[in-house]
C-alpha cells in the first residue's frame, strides 16, 4: 500500500495518506478493510476486480453498507482479489507529503519497524474503554515470549519475531494472550489477523 500512496502523491492525489507505511498489500487492505487514523479503505474504494472459484472475472461494486470495522464482504465470499480502484481527490502535494511523513513518523515511534511483525494483533474495541495494547500492558504481559515469538516490550498489542519464531509459536502466544485477558478481565479479544493454511 505504501507504493500506491507514493504513486498518488506523485499525481497530487489525496486520500491514501492514512494508509502510508502500513505493513501490508493492497489486496490485504481491501480484504480486511484496513483502518487507521480514523479512516478506512472502504472510504476511498470505488470497485474491486475479483475472480470467483470457477475462474470467472468480474468487477465487484463497492457499497459502504457492506463494510464495517475491519470487515469487508470479501471475508464471506470465496473470491480472489485481483485489482482495486480507488477514488481519490486532487490535493496539494506539500500537504499530502506532510500527512504521509507524520503517519510514517508515528509508526516508527510506535516501533512497527523494529522487528518483523504483523502490526497490531488484536482489534481495538470501543466497548473496552481503552486500547487493547493498554489492556495487555495492564496484565504485565509485555516481554512475555514463547520460543522466538515475543509480546513486544514497547507495545502490548504487537507480537514480534524476536529470534527465528515459528508460526506455531506466534499462534501459541496469541492464544495465551487471549486466554490471559479473558481469565483476568473477562474480555474477549478479537484478532486483526487471519490464519492462512492448515492449523492443528
Amino acid at each position: 500500500v505504501s507504493s500506491v500512496s507514493e504513486a498518488a502523491l506523485r499525481h497530487n492525489l489525496s486520500g491514501m495518506e492514512f494508509i502510508y507505511r502500513m505493513p501490508g498489500s493492497v489486496g490485504g487492505s481491501v480484504y480486511m478493510n484496513a483502518r487507521c487514523y480514523e479512516h478506512e479503505v472502504s472510504e476511498i474504494l470505488a470497485s474491486v476486480k475479483v475472480m470467483d472459484p470457477s475462474g470467472n472475472i468480474r468487477f465487484f461494486p463497492v457499497h459502504t453498507d457492506d463494510f464495517a470495522y475491519k470487515v469487508s464482504p470479501f471475508q464471506s465470499r470465496p473470491y480472489v482479489i485481483l485489482e482495486a480502484v480507488f477514488q481519490l481527490s486532487q490535493g496539494n502535494r506539500e500537504g499530502i507529503q506532510r500527512a504521509m511523513n507524520r503517519n510514517k513518523k508515528d509508526r516508527e515511534e510506535k516501533g512497527h519497524f523494529l522487528y518483523p511483525c504483523t502490526g497490531s494483533v488484536f482489534k481495538n474495541n470501543r466497548e473496552f474503554k481503552r486500547p487493547t495494547g493498554q489492556i495487555i500492558d495492564s496484565l504485565g504481559l509485555k516481554g512475555y515470549s514463547i520460543g522466538g515469538a515475543q509480546i513486544a516490550d514497547f507495545h502490548g498489542n504487537i507480537i514480534i519475531n524476536r529470534d527465528s519464531a515459528t508460526a506455531d509459536e506466534i499462534k501459541k502466544l496469541i492464544d495465551f494472550v487471549e486466554q490471559e485477558v479473558y481469565r483476568s478481565l473477562e474480555i474477549r479479544l478479537g484478532k486483526e489477523l487471519i490464519y492462512i493454511g492448515e492449523w492443528n
